[in-house]
């Protein structure tokens, strides 16, 4: 690793395929100031509620397919003051059970919409064909089933599922359309891995309530802030820790908010994987890790009997970030021991595949613009912004301009950070990513290395994952196609047929 843009142009000919769009400060701002100001504070609470588990569904074996039955409905569930929420859930009033799978397995998937309307489900950071990805070409009716399948062919990562309906990805998330996927392999490896005792789904979200306590939503530029945290759906979360080793599964499911976290007495952990996968044979032992919306990591925490110590959002200074919330200082969930705790387990990591550098085929440069444009383009459903031969590794220049930080998801591929501003990254972004930090007024490069779903009819995805961003159209869409075919597909998609 540690490939250059100056590197790449010089060593292997490569050539930039797109340029950075210019934008002028005007064009940045558009709403007037006080549209972008609005209070992020967290409500300070105690830790006395014990934290949910999703429950564990890895389907029913029916042949040589894994099944899953998935209903999104409506439901109501009690946050606040045993006042019912009306929510809408997966399986459930509030967020879906956790799937696992097995690299290898043949999976189909059968969703069905019981909600009032539209929406559709996204399997974010799963390998797949495009046209099971479950994006915006995927819409499921009302009172309708979609059955996508694909073979599980990626190694071993913590994923999640989300709604991702066109315009609509933050309404629906905000209501509850959300859950984790584990998806296991064979590589060796010696973790904790008894789910619900001593590897633990952690999802991270911020929610708002109103007198009535029905969620509330106040559209700002920046997107959706609550003042309480959850994680799993409890509010004060309390878990009672039972092993010496633990391992957690943490995703930021927030719309919005991004969390810079550490443990209250600065106790170091391990970081073991990120977005995609393991981070290597050797896991760095960091004190503060830092989420954006849609990111997960693995960490492996070391504890004692009698503990008692929170993992908290520590105001960070790195990035200038307080525009997500990240400048305060506040409890997320609390993790209490007993006097007597499982002995500690020696972790081991598996080695990892990493993309060559020396098969970089070319740089994509592509600018963030305000909050609702990738280079001065909004997202339009029936143009094809990009044109990627299947199989190739690429260089993609991914800038935030001097307005806001963002971040940056792609459908179906992972990649490696190069690079922030030509500095090597923090710890927490060196792992295999499918989404990443873009801290304004810089530039972060990104190692893609493209699956082989060629499909010249239905396009993946690339967007902020700042639902609100997303939903104004910081989005867009790439075909992946067959050595040699990448001058003859039609950019234009006809997209009455995309189901």
């Amino acid at each position: 690793m540690g490939i250059t843009r100056r590197k790449l142009l010089i060593g292997t000919g490569g050539v930039a395929i797109t340029s950075v769009a210019a934008i002028s400060a005007m064009a940045i701002l558009g709403p007037k100031i006080s549209d972008w100001v609005t209070d992020r504070s967290v409500t300070a609470i105690d830790h006395v509620n014990p934290l949910a588990i999703p429950p564990l569904y890895e389907g029913e074996q029916s042949g040589v397919t894994r099944q899953f039955q998935l209903t999104l409905q409506e439901g109501t569930h009690s946050f606040v003051d045993s006042k019912p929420t009306k929510t809408w859930g997966i399986n459930g009033d509030f967020l879906g059970p956790t799937l696992h799978m097995h690299r290898g397995d043949l999976v189909q998937m059968s969703v069905t919409n019981n909600l009032p309307g539209e929406s559709s489900l996204h399997w974010h950071g799963m390998h797949l064909p495009p046209e099971m990805d479950g994006g915006p070409h995927q819409p499921i009716a009302a009172d309708t089933t979609w059955k996508p399948t694909w073979l599980v062919d990626q190694p071993a990562a913590t994923l999640w599922y989300h709604p991702h309906p066109h315009g609509e990805t933050a309404d629906h998330v905000w209501k509850g359309l959300a859950g984790m996927i584990i998806v296991d392999d064979d590589a060796p490896a010696n973790l904790p891995s008894d789910y619900g005792v001593d590897d633990i789904p952690l999802i991270i979200q911020d929610r708002r309530f109103d007198d009535d306590g029905e969620f509330e939503e106040r559209e700002y530029a920046f997107g959706y802030f609550g003042n309480r945290i959850m994680v799993n759906g409890t509010i004060g979360a309390r878990f009672e820790v039972t092993r010496e080793t633990t391992r957690f599964r943490i995703l930021n499911g927030s719309n919005t908010r991004w969390y810079h976290l550490a443990f209250s007495d600065n106790r170091p952990f391990h970081l073991i994987a990120t977005d995609s996968g393991y981070v290597g044979d050797t896991a760095p032992e960091i004190t503060s890790l830092l989420l954006s919306p849609g990111e997960r990591a693995e960490i492996v925490v070391e504890f004692t009997p009698w503990d008692d110590v929170m993992l908290r959002n520590v105001s960070a200074s790195q990035w200038k970030l307080s525009d997500y919330g990240t400048d305060q200082d506040f409890d997320v969930i609390r993790f209490v021991g007993g006097p007597e705790l499982q002995a500690r387990v020696e972790i081991a990591l598996p080695t990892r595949d990493t993309p060559d550098d020396s098969a970089v085929s070319g740089i994509r440069n592509f600018t963030l613009n305000g909050h609702n444009s990738i280079n001065d383009a909004e997202m339009d459903m029936a143009r094809i912004d990009e044109v990627v031969t299947a199989g190739t590794t690429e260089i993609w220049e991914v800038r935030a301009t001097d307005f806001a930080s963002h971040n940056f998801h792609i459908h179906g591929v992972t990649f490696e950070v190069l690079e922030v501003d030509g500095e090597a990254p923090p710890t927490y972004l060196r792992g295999p990513k499918d989404t990443a930090q873009i801290p304004k007024g810089k530039t972060v490069s990104l190692l893609m290395r493209f699956p082989r779903y060629a499909n010249e009819h239905f396009p993946y995805m690339y967007h902020c994952h700042v639902l609100r961003h997303e939903d104004q159209g910081m989005m867009g869409q790439f075909l992946l196609v067959e050595p040699g075919r990448e001058d003859d597909v039609d950019t234009t998609l006809n997209t009455h047929h995309q189901h």
